[in-house]
């Protein structure tokens, strides 16, 4: 099976450059600028999308992705909406790759053969769920794989060479390196650690990977993007977006561009980046 992740990648690699890979969160700080912000993501620069599933118990996230999560719940987002948002965006654009993160409880409840249906369906190329261990793999990554969904894997600093097989074993798409232990949001990425964390997964698989967690600028991104596959930014986009909010959380005329003009910036420095050889 082929995806939009693997298209791309694939296109990516002829160009001779590292993707640039944003993280939102779905429903923030409403559905419909949501959407808004989403569509205007890939003529800024985004080479794929993350976007977050909201939900009211979201462990590994920092400060600033679960506000998020309760703007996009208060303003009524659901899971439903969520994919009803990526068929929005479907209508202008059917080549930017799209996955999901979150956690697995909304889709149990949701109804995981439903969920993998309509998401594929509604356009979605991929999941990242962050707290489904490889020993699960039945409950859910095996069915999307067979749905034709990539399931993407977190691997961490504390993942050594014993554990990385069982996750990389069912992953495809990309490998999603944490570049640093704790919540997003926290600290900044060491370029050169992560340059010699990525040549260690390079060992144990083709697939690309690509790196997240403790990027916020333009010349981080370079740097990350000289020794990945791709550079995650979330939490960065994420605090644009809070910022241009008004005093009660509502969106300004200045919350879609304030996020474009920041991925625009972070996408000059993804670009500049020169690719370590293979």
């Amino acid at each position: 099976m082929s995806t939009r992740i693997d298209a791309r990648f694939a296109e990516l690699a002829k160009q001779g450059r590292s993707a640039f890979v944003t993280f939102l969160m779905a429903g923030d700080p409403d559905p419909k600028t949501s959407l808004d912000i989403l569509k205007t993501l890939p003529k800024a620069g985004a080479d794929m999308i993350e976007i977050g599933m909201p939900f009211t118990d979201p462990m590994a996230d920092g400060p600033s992705i679960q506000a998020a999560g309760l703007r996009a719940l208060k303003a009524g987002m659901t899971l439903k909406k969520t994919l009803e948002m990526v068929r929005g965006f479907r209508k202008d654009d059917d080549t930017t790759p799209l996955v999901l993160m979150g956690y697995y409880n909304p889709i149990y409840i949701y109804g995981v053969d439903k969920f993998l249906v309509d998401a594929k369906t509604a356009g979605v190329d991929g999941l990242i769920i962050v707290d489904l261990p490889p020993e699960e793999d039945d409950e859910l990554c095996l069915p999307a794989m067979k749905a034709g969904l990539n399931f993407i894997r977190l691997a961490t600093p504390t993942t050594d060479d014993k554990r990385l097989p069982a996750v990389l074993a069912n992953t495809s798409g990309f490998v999603y390196y944490v570049a640093i232990t704790g919540i997003t949001g926290s600290a900044s990425a060491d370029s050169h650690v992560v340059g010699e964390a990525v040549a260690r997964i390079k060992r144990h698989t083709k697939l690309p990977v690509c790196v997240g967690f403790g990027i916020r600028t333009p010349d981080a991104a370079r740097a990350i993007a000289e020794n990945a596959n791709g550079a995650v930014v979330g939490t960065a986009l994420v605090d644009a977006l809070r910022g241009s909010l008004d005093a009660e959380g509502r969106a300004t005329a200045k919350t879609v561009p304030a996020v474009a003009d920041l991925v625009a910036a972070l996408a000059q420095g993804v670009r500049g980046a020169k690719q370590a050889a293979e």
